[in-house]
């Protein structure tokens, strides 16, 4: 196979996921008016609480389900300015007593959203405690110099504190599959390190709620769902939107890939980059497994931990990166101003070329109806082709691709040298232009499972399941080349905009 497949699924990230009019069963949903704080809708499950059906509970002040410092809590929370998850400790009328519970609260336009978990008999460790805990974790991080040290120690960290199964931390690339890079698991549980799971695995819809929720937790797949009542929220005239709710109902296609997985109870938890979703910790049991609000909460601040560390390495891997290149771009320009010749400044005999600068294995360059080369670079005839091609292609912007023969047809003859190409014009309207190439890279990826059966449609064209295997399925990909960094791109544009005011000062003086 030659052509690398987009996985991300058009159908998987359509779902409308946050419209699942479900709750999970291990906590309760109110929905409030703010204005007075009725009661517009309620989980059905609120009656095990309470003792009173749902229905009887609709259009009452939650004032006649509330002690007093509960009701100031949720109000104290409405005047904080916060929006969205604000915790809040209520306690609840039940027919004999109070019942504690464990809220967050969510802000809507109109509304709202109130979620409870059961805070039961439970100690609240001190702050101290946790706080050790996180510490020590923070201290593992920080003393970590690579990405792939802070994946190591945050799979181990988890495990350690909750007790799961299985931990495993995987990292989206740039089609949004996940590769499985750290993982510490019971040996009942089939093992992924290395593998790669396409990108409809976690579907777009899915991502961006990542982005809203720092984890998701389902301690039990064969949980009962309880809706809401009534069903229409009377604000809005439609399914309520869940996406900020940790009790949200699973749609029963992840359920089924949970049980094509042989576990009983999963929580994922986000790694953040710049605002993006870099890559998820997934945590798997064989059992059903409730993690209480505190540990969620435990887990949610190392989600930032986790995030800023990975953050801080790779920041730092792109000022060196970046540092470097200057360097190598400096002692080219000043090459280039020494000998008043660009040929001789980027491709010189000895010393730091243009191959350095740009990590590349040959280059041309055509200036006045010259070509000069240096490395591997495609025969002549080939390059000819390919020069009018990057002139109708680029004109006078950069141009960079690592899958030339997806774009140019005569690229696969020379695929060995130049899957990659990397064109900076000096001179567009005349055919001058630096051009370096980047070899084909073969590579072997190891799929969980047979991507191309990730998603797979009953005969009715609208039931849908997940495969059914995570087996080992091996793919192999050529004609690709390492892509050129953002980093190297915007090199390119600095290196353009150099040679050509250095050209124009050549011609004009």
């Amino acid at each position: 196979m030659t052509e690398r497949k987009n996985f991300d699924s058009e159908f998987c990230g359509s779902l409308p996921l946050h419209h699942v009019n479900l709750i999970q069963d291990y906590g309760y949903l109110l929905v409030l008016e703010p204005a007075n704080l009725s009661l517009i809708q309620a989980s059905e499950n609120i009656v095990e609480v309470t003792g009173q059906p749902v229905q009887d509970m609709i259009g009452k002040n939650i004032a006649d389900y509330m002690d007093v410092p509960g009701l100031q809590s949720i109000k104290s929370g409405l005047n904080s300015g916060i929006r969205q998850r604000i915790p809040v400790e209520v306690n609840i009328k039940n027919v004999s007593a109070l019942q504690p519970f464990h809220g967050l609260m969510h802000l809507k336009e109109g509304y709202i959203l109130l979620e409870l978990e059961n805070a039961g008999e439970q100690r609240k460790a001190a702050f101290t405690q946790v706080f050790q805990k996180v510490k020590k974790v923070m201290a593992a991080i920080d003393q970590a110099d690579t990405v792939q040290a802070v994946c190591e120690i945050a799979v181990h960290e988890l495990r350690e504190l909750s007790g799961f199964d299985g931990v495993l931390m995987y990292k989206f690339d740039q089609d949004w599959n996940g590769t499985v890079v750290a993982e510490e698991k019971d040996d009942r549980l089939e093992p992924y390190i290395g593998q790669t799971f396409p990108a409809s695995d976690v579907p777009r819809q899915a991502r961006q709620l990542y982005l809203k929720n720092p984890y998701r937790l389902i301690p039990n797949r064969a949980y009962q769902p309880f809706r809401l009542y009534p069903v229409i929220n009377p604000v809005t005239n439609s399914f309520i939107d869940l996406s900020d709710c940790n009790l949200r109902g699973v749609v029963a296609v992840h359920l089924e890939y949970m049980k094509n997985m042989n576990i009983e109870a999963s929580m994922s938890i986000r790694v953040i980059r710049n605002g993006e979703l870099w890559g998820l910790i997934s945590c798997h049991h064989l059992t059903p497994k409730y993690l209480d609000y505190e540990l969620c909460a435990v887990f949610e601040w190392l989600s930032a931990v986790i995030s800023n560390g990975v953050s801080r390495i790779l920041d730092k891997e792109k000022y060196d990166f970046s540092s470097a290149l200057q360097r190598k771009r400096a002692e080219l320009t000043d090459r280039i101003y020494e000998e008043d010749n660009i040929v001789s400044g980027l491709l010189p005999d000895e010393g730091t070329s243009l191959l350095d600068l740009f990590n590349a294995t040959g280059a041309l360059i055509v200036l006045n109806d010259r070509i000069e080369t240096k490395g591997k670079v495609p025969g002549k005839e080939m390059t000819d082709n390919l020069l009018l091609w990057v002139e109708g292609k680029s004109g006078s912007k950069v141009f960079a691709h690592n899958h030339m023969s997806g774009l140019y047809d005569e690229a696969k003859a020379f695929a060995d040298v130049g899957s990659g190409l990397l064109a900076i014009p000096i001179d567009a309207a005349k055919g001058d232009y630096v051009i370096c190439f980047r070899p084909e890279v073969i590579e072997t990826i190891n799929w969980g499972g047979d991507p191309n059966q990730a998603i797979n449609f009953e005969k009715d064209g609208v039931k849908y399941h997940p495969r059914t295997s995570f087996k080992l399925w091996q793919e192999t990909v050529k004609q690709y080349a390492q892509p050129w960094n953002e980093a190297e791109l915007e090199m390119a544009e600095a290196l353009r905009s150099f040679l050509f005011e250095f050209r124009t000062r050549q011609l004009y003086n």
